[in-house]
This record gives C-alpha cells, structure tokens and sequence, in this order.
C-alpha cells in the first residue's frame, strides 16, 4: 500500500486553524488510514492508504471541513513524490529554513514567474506541481508578491526531507 503525506493549508497549534495534532491523527484513523502519524505541529499528515491521492485528499478535506466548518485546502503526495522532490532541490546551497518548497493542486501556471512582484534576491525553479523560492537573506524580509490562483501551502526544505525519509520507513 502507497504511503502518503496531507500537507494543510493554514493549520497550526495556536491562533487561526488550531488542530491539535493528536486530533489530526484520530482524523486520519478515522478516514481508514494506517501506520498514521504527524510531523512537527504544521498540518503534516503521514499515512499509508489503498485509496488512490484524489480519493484521500477528499476524504480528508470532508472531515477537515466538518471540524473546522469551512474548507481546508489539502495537498497530498506519495513517498515518490517526496522523494523526487526532495532530490531534486534546485537550491542546494541555500539553507533548509530558507529554501521553501510550495505545494500545489495542480502543475504551476506557465507565466507565474512573470506574475511575480516585488523580487529582491529570491531564486525561483518551477517544478511539476510545486515551485521552490530560495530566500537568500530570509523569508522575515522578502517583499516577494507571489500570484496565488488556486492555492498553495509551503514547508521548508528541512521539513521537505524529513518528511520524505518518515515515507519511506512507512511504505
């Protein structure tokens, strides 16, 4: 059975989208999910499912929605995925925590980086449905205006392959 991880958009332990973690793993036993798992409090999901991604992205977003009472964009990957994606780091010269990886639904749109403004010194690589942006001097400074059609959430190179690691122990 394919390991998976749920990446949520705006989900945290405080604030705006509490879920506590321990709530997010009952969700996912919950969804008939297996050896479930989260990692770091930032809506990481990790799981194995016979359910094919589109079905376990829909099943997750319906549960998240009755918890939250609104919609919960989700972004599922397989361990290859994760893999390849950890791998294939455009940036390897850049920090972990400054090298962030944006995860979308869909492949990027083809004139997103000439929908970009505001750009300073971040390098941008489009990839197959994530872009990755390497902060230089740090994502707390960066003016970096970045179209977003259809959603997106991010995770940082370091949570990127740690999490591509928990996969493979799982699959």
């Amino acid at each position: 059975m394919p390991a998976y991880v749920a990446l949520l958009r705006a989900v945290n332990v405080s604030g705006t989208g509490m879920l506590p973690m321990a709530e997010l793993r009952a969700m996912g036993e919950a969804c008939g999910f297996t050896q479930v798992r989260t990692h770091i409090a930032s809506g990481n999901l990790l799981f194995v499912s016979e359910a094919a991604e589109q079905e376990v992205r829909e099943i997750l977003e319906q549960r998240l929605e009755r918890f939250f009472g609104k919609r919960v964009p989700v972004f599922v990957r397989s361990a290859a995925e994760m893999r390849m994606i950890a791998d294939t780091n455009p940036f390897p010269d850049e920090k972990g925590s400054r090298n962030m990886v944006f995860f979308l639904a869909d492949p990027p749109p083809a004139d997103l980086l000439e929908k970009v403004r505001d750009r300073g010194d971040e390098r941008i690589a489009l990839g197959t449905r994530e872009y990755s942006i390497a902060y230089g001097e740090g994502i707390g400074t960066s003016k970096l205006k970045l179209p977003d059609p259809n959603g997106r959430t991010a995770r940082n190179r370091n949570s990127v392959e740690k999490i591509a690691a928990l996969l493979e122990t799982m699959a």
